[in-house]
């Protein structure tokens, strides 16, 4: 259901969601479209070049070897979609973009961000992505063959309420790539999440654009029980456990260097 004066806050491009579905026996032009919508909803809406188009996965779709869902998939781990979006980004700012891009929302609290930190750490890239495209959430929502879309702005069963105000958040405008807005690698939703709190939606600046804002109160503080790696090229004969308390601005930041001493984390809790 759309919200009352949507043309004011910058979503009326989603009042009347332009669902796209390859239904069986599409033609090679809806093929085309799905590929199209594809990119610019898994790529934030970002500038593509010819040579960084997947054209094998896109072969793979057209020809009905793989599904849409699959073709999501190999968009979202695509050393393109890499650069665009993990890199160069914090952490949570990544698990950010990943649940806009992949589940068409933004996380809901503090617990879904730890749990795709975690899983990260432990388990890689890959792995994390496929959570997202494997969940229950996106088959209900999109199943095989449905482009993933911007579901925060709907009201709809199994979206919680706080989900409308913070995709405000994480959204800027229909126009707008989520490489081209200010301080991009810094996570939006940091201060909130940590102190379950409702993102405020404020009217929208220039050139209908529109955003959330946060508060200024400092985050909570994360215990982090990890096991030491080795130095070098040393054998490891034991592995040394530690702890670490780190405030949740500083997560990110902490896991990254540990993981490049070669140490693995073991929990992540509330301190």
């Amino acid at each position: 259901m759309a919200i009352t004066a949507a043309s004011r806050l910058g979503i009326s491009a989603f009042d009347d969601t332009n669902m796209v579905e390859l239904r069986p026996n599409w033609s090679k032009e809806e093929a085309k479209i799905a590929i199209a919508a594809v990119y610019r909803q898994i790529l934030g809406n970002d500038y593509l070049m010819n040579s960084e188009r997947l054209t094998s996965a896109e072969s793979l779709l057209a020809n009905g070897s793989i599904c849409v869902r699959e073709f999501v998939r190999a968009v979202a781990k695509s050393e393109l979609y890499k650069a665009k979006f993990f890199y160069n980004n914090y952490h949570p700012r990544t698990i950010e973009l990943n649940f806009k891009h992949l589940l068409g929302r933004a996380p809901y609290d503090e617990a879904e961000i730890v749990e795709h930190l975690d899983l990260y750490q432990n388990q890689g890239f890959e792995a994390d992505i496929d959570s997202y495209i494997d969940s229950e959430e996106y088959m209900q929502s999109f199943g095989e063959n449905i482009v993933p879309f911007y579901r925060g702005f709907a009201t709809q069963t199994g979206q919680k309420t706080v989900g409308f105000t913070r995709m405000f958040q994480l959204y800027q405008g229909y126009a707008n790539s989520d490489r081209a807005q200010g301080n991009t690698g810094s996570p939006r939703l940091t201060y909130d999440l940590a102190r379950n709190l409702a993102t405020p939606v404020r009217s929208p600046g220039g050139n209908g654009s529109l955003s959330g804002t946060t508060t200024t109160e400092q985050g909570r503080l994360y215990r982090l029980r990890v096991t030491k790696g080795g130095i070098g090229r040393a054998p490891q004969i034991r592995r040394s456990l530690q702890e670490y308390v780190v405030p949740y601005e500083r997560l990110s930041t902490t896991l990254q260097k540990l993981n490049k001493q070669g140490s693995r984390v073991l929990s992540i809790t509330n301190a």
